[in-house]
């Protein structure tokens, strides 16, 4: 028996939702939670391909099956989950924008900091609001760290984010390591969650200084599949052209510093994510794994020192994928919220920022290497005339 409370209270109606797109993460995580939360119904999922509707079981609810978003109303429908890949983001959710719909954009929210302004425009004109994926933030143990960092840490001075898989590359020679269709890499992927938990930490900030590497040892690998995902095998003649690693160096207004490593596939055994922060009175670190990989350490840990002391913080047990339902519990009070509007896409224009600043400090980084290791290889012709030297010029 389903004993979760609805958000909206018991004399609302349910949120007439529609999921669009019918990938991974639409039958994953979407559409199995939607059908178990009492504030959604599932109203009908668009995708336009014939088999991808056909796998989507049907239920009593009467669910419909549209083959494009020109057939959706806002009439019909109160929430659009956007989930198709990452390059049509930023298009199908200001259509479905434009038409007065709201919509919940999974993340990367955009390609680039144009396609943000191209959200803020379709939210304008259409009046709906555009909400996103923030599923970390809604992780117990996250919850916990913050409480941790407000209650004990003074005032903030480092925080270091990583998000490290032993072997996780999605799809690859697929969309999602084509730079074309997914914008980038890891750092795209799995940075975009990591930056995702720095707001609440450290509030609407700029950041001054923002450095970065990028490495591509594992992406076309194929030993490195995401096994959870249940992706086809990869094309013999594909490759991938985007990130499997991205270090990032960055540094705020007003001084504090943050470290970030986001990688798809290394040389760890297990999958793990860290947040480390350091403060005037003390330090919290808390080790878990984001996402769905199996290839995980058992629970969390959070650990407070200060004064050399050490102090485990409880947490709560709670199954993989919580955060997504914990996310619904407070969608429907934000699609109420007239403040919503337009607090996304600032949010999501300061994430856009820093990741293509990253990309940018590491393109220079590669193009300076290949002038140094350039600058270093003598020609053949100046070998030959050394040689020719050395024995006489014979």
């Amino acid at each position: 028996m389903n004993t979760r409370v609805s958000a909206q209270g018991s004399g609302d109606p349910p949120v007439r939702t529609s999921v669009v797109g019918l990938g991974w993460a639409a039958k994953s995580i979407w559409l199995p939670r939607l059908r178990q939360h009492p504030s959604f119904t599932v109203t009908s999922v668009v995708d336009p391909n014939p088999a991808a509707r056909a796998e989507i079981p049907q239920d009593r609810t009467g669910t419909r099956l549209l083959s494009d978003v020109t057939e959706l109303s806002p009439a019909e429908v109160d929430l659009a989950i956007v989930a198709v890949p990452n390059h049509l983001h930023s298009v199908v959710a200001c259509r479905i924008l434009r038409m007065g719909i709201p919509v919940f954009l999974e993340k990367p929210v955009c390609l680039n900091s144009a396609e943000a302004e191209q959200l803020a425009a379709a939210e304008r004109e259409g009046g709906a609001v555009l909400l996103a994926g923030s599923a970390a933030r809604y992780r117990a143990d996250v919850t916990a760290l913050r409480e941790v960092i407000e209650g004990h840490l003074g005032e903030l001075r480092h925080v270091e984010l990583s998000w490290v898989r032993a072997r996780g590359v999605p799809s690859a020679g697929g969309w999602f390591t084509q730079r074309q269709f997914a914008g980038g890499g890891a750092l795209v992927d799995l940075g975009w969650h990591l930056l995702d938990t720095v707001g609440p930490i450290l509030g609407p900030v700029g950041f001054d200084q923002a450095v970065g590497t990028v490495s591509d040892d594992f992406v076309n690998d194929q030993s490195s599949g995401a096994a959870w995902r249940d992706d086809a095998p990869r094309p013999e003649d594909s490759a991938g052209d985007v990130e499997d690693t991205a270090r990032g160096f960055l540094v705020t207004e007003d001084g504090v510093s943050v470290a970030i490593r986001a990688s798809w596939a290394s040389h760890e055994p297990y999958d793990t994510t860290r947040i480390r922060v350091d403060g005037s009175a003390g330090s919290a670190t808390l080790r878990c794994t984001f996402g769905f990989s199996p290839n995980r350490r058992k629970g969390s840990s959070l650990v407070l020192v200060r004064d050399g002391e050490t102090t485990e913080v409880p947490l709560p047990e709670e199954e993989i994928g919580t955060e997504y339902l914990r996310q619904l519990d407070e969608l429907p009070a934000l699609l109420r919220d007239p403040a919503s509007q337009g607090r996304t896409v600032d949010e999501v224009r300061r994430t856009i920022t820093v990741i293509e600043r990253i990309y940018r400090s590491a393109r220079r980084a590669r193009i300076g290497a290949r002038s140094t290791r350039a600058a270093r290889v003598v020609p053949a012709s100046t070998l030959l005339n050394s040689e020719r030297l050395h024995h006489g010029g014979q």
